[in-house]
């Protein structure tokens, strides 16, 4: 018995998806065991199997028990054929079982010649009497071999006419075998006898069965019911064939109805078969249905046409009919994983919340920084502004205004251009501050440490010098950002690593300047040397007249800026390597957080 299964309709023939064998003693639930071991490959239906009437039978009552019936399609050798036994009580299981019968042609003369058969002119037969007995169902003499008959055989009964007879199917192949075994020693015997009558000593001494088989693989005759006889290389005689199927007309008749022929090629009326509940449509028999589109065949070891479909995952892609890929690190699968696509780059837009809240401060914060310019312009010879340091107030509200507008550089489209301005401007705001600050608190300092030892004034302590000291310590880090473009120059890169997300569908890659979190902090390490510094010396200022106020409010804010930075300082380290620091808000995939992208 053998489950077939086809191979996605492909010209390679017919795959076995199971091949199992009945038991020549079955045990009771040996057939049950069967079916359920066929069900094991659901998809595959059709069923071919080479069994005896009974066996038959037996597993068709099985598919019956187990609420198979019309799940299976039976394909029956000639063992089956035509036959109403193995389907008797079965008929609906059976339904479209398809059977095949070598081609039968009725011999005449064998008909005349048995019906012409007696007692009295057929004894050489042993086994005509026990034939007579049975066909006739009389008894012949004491001696006979039906003790239990009613009545006696008189000898003068007539084939097929006091009895039934119907010619045995295969009458017509024993004949042409007798045939073709008188044809080779008729073609031995010219051979060995050289057209000698009789039989002659040369046949009887050397006689050899493989010239025997040679003569008769050579016969070639035209055969009782007038089809040629004759043999293959393979010592074969052509197949020729009539194809049944077991159908259930609308009537709930039962037949075997001829569908098709086969000789030396099939013939078949696929208009005339019909399946469960007269159903015309041609069923499928597979092992395993196709996988789908993304998905690839683990095929099951042994059996190529049966296999179980895996779903290519995360950022694989289906790259053959068996294989899942990776894409490259720049890529994702497509909506049906048959290749890779870019991934999508995004960068922080104008109209994200995350950049308008940041523009929206800055605005302000650019406003109220050029009021007080404005203000301290139109007052510029006031005593007020001079005894401020209006030069060093300049410098400072500078300081400021470049904090405020580096929002904007931030928040630009990175390009080598932008990428150039904020490296320039990153730490320039914070710079120009501090060192304004700086250049205040050491002429306080100095100014009061001269005044404990001489009244003469310390010496660069003019707008000039003080403007002259500031602008130097401003150089310093102009320096070292021109040593850094000259080191590595700026370009823009698009990171992956950060939004490359388990769903492939949400990956993106970020687009920003290429700057890593050491240089951004190298970057500002000048201006956190000019805060500590000036940090120092507003300590060492601290207990100055409050004539000279400038000092309480620049210690507070130092004090406050050097508790914000060490504050920063580990947390932005200790979160660099988090995936968090760049994520996508909402349904729009170009919103993105990224502060220092």
């Amino acid at each position: 018995m053998r489950r077939e299964g086809n191979r996605e309709r492909v010209l390679s023939g017919v795959c076995i998806a199971q091949s199992l064998k009945i038991p020549r003693e079955p045990r009771p639930g040996e057939f049950d065991k069967i079916i359920r071991r066929l069900l094991e490959t659901s998809n595959a239906r059709a069923v071919i199997m080479f069994a005896n009437e009974d066996d038959i039978r037996r597993v068709l009552d099985a598919a019956r028990r187990n609420n198979q019936t019309g799940h299976f399609l039976w394909v029956g050798s000639d063992s089956w054929g035509s036959k109403i036994s193995p389907v008797i009580g079965q008929e609906r299981v059976a339904e479209g079982a398809i059977t095949i019968l070598p081609k039968r042609a009725s011999v005449d003369a064998f008909d005349r010649y048995f019906r012409s058969r007696s007692l009295s002119n057929n004894r050489r037969n042993v086994w005509f009497a026990e034939f007579w007995e049975e066909n006739f169902n009389c008894k012949l003499g004491m001696h006979g071999k039906r003790p239990g008959s009613p009545k006696k055989c008189t000898g003068l009964e007539k084939v097929g006419r006091d009895s039934s007879y119907e010619q045995e199917g295969k009458v017509q192949f024993v004949m042409d075998a007798v045939y073709a075994m008188a044809h080779a020693l008729h073609r031995m015997h010219r051979q060995r006898c050289h057209g000698n009558p009789g039989f002659c000593q040369d046949m009887a001494d050397n006689i050899d069965g493989k010239e025997l088989l040679s003569h008769i693989r050579a016969v070639s005759f035209n055969g009782s019911a007038n089809t040629p006889v004759v043999f293959n290389e393979n010592g074969d005689a052509p197949g020729r064939y009539d194809i049944f199927q077991y159908q259930i007309t609308n009537r709930s008749t039962t037949e075997y109805r001829v569908i098709g022929t086969w000789t030396n090629k099939l013939y078949l009326n696929v208009d005339s078969m019909r399946w469960r509940r007269g159903d015309s449509s041609l069923p499928s028999s597979v092992c395993s249905v196709p996988c789908r589109t993304g998905e690839r065949k683990k095929v099951v070891k042994g059996v190529p046409c049966c296999w179980h479909c895996e779903r290519c995952e995360g950022y694989h892609y289906q790259a053959s009919e068996f294989t899942c890929e990776l894409c490259p690190y720049e890529m994702r699968p497509d909506a049906n994983r048959t290749g890779c696509v870019p991934i999508p780059i995004v960068k922080l837009e104008w109209h994200s919340p995350w950049a308008v809240i940041p523009v929206f401060l800055s605005m302000l914060g650019i406003v109220a920084t050029s009021c007080v310019v404005v203000t301290f312009v139109r007052y510029n010879d006031t005593p007020i502004v001079r005894a401020s340091g209006r030069e060093m107030s300049y410098v400072l509200l500078t300081g400021i205004f470049l904090c405020y507008a580096i929002t904007f550089l931030m928040i630009a489209a990175p390009d080598v251009g932008v990428c150039s301005f904020r490296r320039i401007f990153l730490g320039l705001g914070m710079c120009f501050s501090y060192a304004a600050l700086l250049t205040k608190t050491n002429r306080i300092h100095r100014i009061f440490e001269q005044g404990k030892k001489s009244v003469t004034a310390p010496r660069f302590i003019s707008p000039a010098s003080q403007l002259a000291i500031t602008f130097s310590l401003i150089s310093v880090q102009l320096l070292g950002v021109f040593v850094w473009f000259a080191v590595d120059p700026p370009h823009t890169v698009v990171d992956y690593g950060e939004q490359r997300t388990q769903d492939p569908a949400s990956a993106r890659g970020v687009l920003k300047c290429d700057i890593s979190d050491l240089s951004l902090i190298c970057s500002l390490g000048y201006s956190i040397l000019l805060m500590v510094t000036c940090t120092v010396y507003a300590i060492k200022t601290r207990g100055v007249p409050e004539t000279f106020n400038e000092a309480k409010p620049i210690g507070f804010t130092m004090y406050t800026t050097c508790i914000v930075w060490l504050a920063f300082i580990p947390i932005f380290f200790g979160t660099s390597q988090s995936a968090e620091r760049c994520s996508v808000h909402g349904a729009d995939p170009t919103s993105v957080f990224c502060p220092w992208c």
